[in-house]
């Protein structure tokens, strides 16, 4: 075989020719660009609608109550329909009430003893879940996903009987078991025992979430992981802690930082149980913003405080957002 040369080198040895590879066509590297970049634009094509939906309805409302927050809007200006700019006045006004921290300081303690009850018997619930039968645990699923499902006016409404004073349910088994002074009870005479019947109910309307929800993240922890434990001898505590509870960390994050906030916002249990008696000791800050806003007509106030109760959300939640992000740091 022959090679065609073009010449010699500086050494003298024959340079070979080399073979042109033929450039592509021009328009060739633009179409293959394109479906890149459709691809790459298509995630946020797709987010566009939830993202128009959320501004519309909750970036525009925000954005509306911003805006009252920063006025002296009483019945007489929505008469005249004057519009009074007090700047921070408002804000001063609450802020400088001890009212406000006294409803601040009960709705984190309110708060914090919700989502400890709800997480320490939904993690248990679930736990259980995972280790019953299979007809248990569908008759146990269906009673959770039915608690779950109930609306929360006919919870309340539900809770109300049970606990009423003359004919309620619960007055009536203490009663038969021994306890006589429970026959005319009220349990909504006093704070302590108005917030222990709310507490009850929250807990029971959000325990199923969570239980379903750890139920659901034990079926994707491997099997042999629980086998390789058995083998190093691991007993049971031993085999949760080193197998079960790395797994369930991230749901455990993620469903506290839901619950915080789910029982933060409660509104509809405490106002239709009591409005936020006796004498507004149960008020919490979402019922505050509504006496002060909608109940005595100072919309404005009204406006402020539901603001500042966003920003003490803000503050509860950040730490375990904070948790959250860390760990995703971490996995990466």
């Amino acid at each position: 075989m022959s090679v065609q040369t073009e010449g010699t080198d500086t050494a003298g040895e024959p340079a070979v020719r080399k073979a042109r590879v033929p450039a592509p066509p021009r328009g060739e590297d633009r179409t293959s660009r394109a479906p890149s970049r459709r691809g790459a634009a298509a995630p946020y094509l797709l987010l566009l609608p939830a993202l128009l939906a959320t501004a519309v309805l909750l970036g525009w409302p925000l954005v509306k109550n911003g805006l009252l927050s920063f006025q002296n809007l009483n019945p007489r200006q929505l008469i005249q329909h004057l519009t009074e700019w007090t700047g921070f006045d408002n804000y001063r006004d609450v802020l400088t009430e001890s009212e406000f921290w006294h409803v601040a300081e009960r709705s984190v303690f309110f708060t914090a003893a919700n989502v400890v009850l709800i997480m320490g018997l939904g993690t248990l619930v679930g736990l259980l879940l995972a280790r019953l039968g299979k007809k248990m645990r569908l008759l146990l699923l269906v009673g959770l996903v039915l608690a779950w499902a109930m609306p929360v006016i006919a919870a309340t409404t539900v809770y109300q009987w049970l606990f009423a004073q003359r004919f309620g349910v619960v007055n009536w088994v203490l009663d038969k078991l021994g306890w006589h002074s429970m026959a005319d009870h009220n349990w909504l005479e006093t704070q302590f025992s108005t917030f222990a019947v709310v507490t009850l109910l929250i807990v029971w309307q959000s325990v199923p979430f969570v239980a379903i929800n750890l139920y659901a993240a034990t079926t994707t922890i491997p099997r042999e992981l629980y086998e390789a434990a058995a083998l190093d001898g691991a007993d049971t505590w031993k085999s949760f802690t080193s197998v079960t509870l790395p797994f369930l960390r991230p749901f455990l994050y993620a469903t506290t930082f839901l619950e915080v906030i789910w029982v933060f916002k409660s509104f509809a249990q405490i106002f239709a149980l009591n409005e936020g008696g006796p004498d507004h000791l149960t008020e919490t800050l979402p019922i505050y913003a509504y006496v002060e806003g909608v109940g005595n007509q100072h919309f404005g106030v009204g406006a402020a405080i539901s603001f500042l109760t966003i920003l003490v959300l803000i503050a509860l939640t950040s730490y375990y957002l904070r948790m959250v992000l860390k760990q995703e740091e971490d996995e990466l």
